[in-house]
């Protein structure tokens, strides 16, 4: 048992409240609670926070690398942990290794990888996200299209034969390639059924809903548009409250005012979250990568195809998080909210995720007052230091 630590002099956001003469207290991987600082125990480290804000830690449900690393490439617990360590130094606290879509072989390491990472409790990592292969070649976006193919039944087992082994297990996939029964049975099992790289019809969309699927992945992107007849997915995303979305905040990917329209049109209780699809240049200087053989060219904050397919994202949560703040005038609470208790909760792991309260998990991010990134905590333990 390692000795309780309270953080003290800081500004709390617990996710729902701010707290000005509170300390953070926290044992055993746990927040303990928040208690004035004659009430900490005799026996606790204390860590002088000098003014600075306490908020709780990012969770990403979207990563495809970091670090210098794609999970498509370095299928092992030393990927997934470099990954995990590279968006840690960004204020992310939990996330899904992302595997874009490729053959049944490196899907299978993926897995194996992904099972050893949880064994050896890597920090920040929460389990993966398998977007495709089974999608939508229409909308494939950066996918490659010879390895995209329907759901057969052995890939069925080998999914359900993992289903519940993580804290958190999504999948993306497009009704084109898979049936309704197969997204029954994988959210019986235990996955989160994403639906994405589909041009999926507004009632398909409903009948998937019906059948399992819970979220939609990066929104706007890669899926049937709105229109006067046909509201496609981003309408039915809208319109359906048991639908939660992931959305990418680069200034690239999807227009500020689209995103401030979406916000407001968006029937609960499911919500926008944000997700960063980053890829792994983030945190290096790389000015470029691979993927599935082609090459993808990093410039002036953009990842493309030679052609200009956009090729996942370039930015990180915690600019993710400024970005809906400065540029689209969200609260800096929501904007957290939007990286922290939202995800939290399309993962179901809201019971112990995304916010600071007495028995969740001790992951935080310590920022300055200018939101400016100081520390990253997981698990009760300092993860990185500017």
């Amino acid at each position: 048992m390692t000795m309780a630590t309270a953080l003290t002099n800081a500004r709390i956001f617990d996710g729902h409240d701010w707290h000005q003469d509170k300390c953070l207290l926290i044992d055993d991987g746990k927040v303990a609670g928040l208690l004035i600082k004659n009430d900490i125990p005799a026996d606790t480290r204390l860590v002088d926070a000098a003014g600075l804000i306490i908020v709780p830690g990012f969770i990403d449900l979207q990563v495809n690398g970091g670090g210098g690393v794609m999970l498509n490439d370095e299928r092992s617990v030393d990927g997934i942990r470099q990954i995990c360590a590279a968006h840690a130094k960004f204020g992310t606290t939990a996330l899904l290794p992302t595997l874009i879509t490729d053959t049944p072989e490196i899907t299978a390491s993926a897995i194996e990888a992904g099972l050893k990472a949880k064994a050896e409790k890597v920090p920040g990592f929460l389990g993966l996200h398998l977007e495709g292969p089974h999608l939508s070649v229409v909308r494939k976006g950066t996918h490659h299209p010879e390895l995209i193919r329907p759901m057969e039944d052995t890939d069925l087992q080998r999914l359900l034969a993992i289903g519940g082994s993580f804290d958190a297990l999504m999948i993306t996939i497009a009704p084109e390639n898979t049936t309704q029964e197969q997204v029954r049975a994988l959210a019986d099992s235990g996955f989160i059924v994403s639906l994405g790289h589909t041009n999926a019809t507004y009632d398909i969309v409903k009948d998937y809903v019906a059948a399992g699927a819970q979220t939609v992945t990066h929104l706007f992107n890669a899926m049937s548009q709105i229109e006067n007849r046909a509201p496609g997915l981003v309408g039915a995303t809208l319109d359906l409250g048991e639908l939660s979305t992931g959305i990418i905040a680069d200034g690239f990917h999807v227009h500020p005012a689209v995103i401030d329209l979406a916000l407001r049109a968006k029937r609960g209780p499911g919500r926008i979250f944000l997700v960063t699809d980053a890829m792994s240049s983030i945190g290096t200087d790389l000015t470029g990568l691979t993927l599935n053989g082609r090459q993808i060219f990093r410039k002036d904050g953009r990842l493309t195809l030679a052609d200009g397919t956009l090729a996942g994202a370039d930015i990180d949560m915690l600019s993710s998080v400024l970005y809906v703040h400065r540029k689209l005038g969200l609260e800096f609470e929501e904007a957290v909210r939007m990286a922290s208790l939202y995800p939290a909760k399309a993962a179901h792991v809201a019971d112990r995720k995304g916010r600071l309260m007495s028995g969740y998990d001790a992951d935080f991010v310590v920022l300055s007052k200018d939101h400016q990134l100081r520390h990253t905590w997981i698990g009760g333990e300092q993860v990185y230091t500017a």
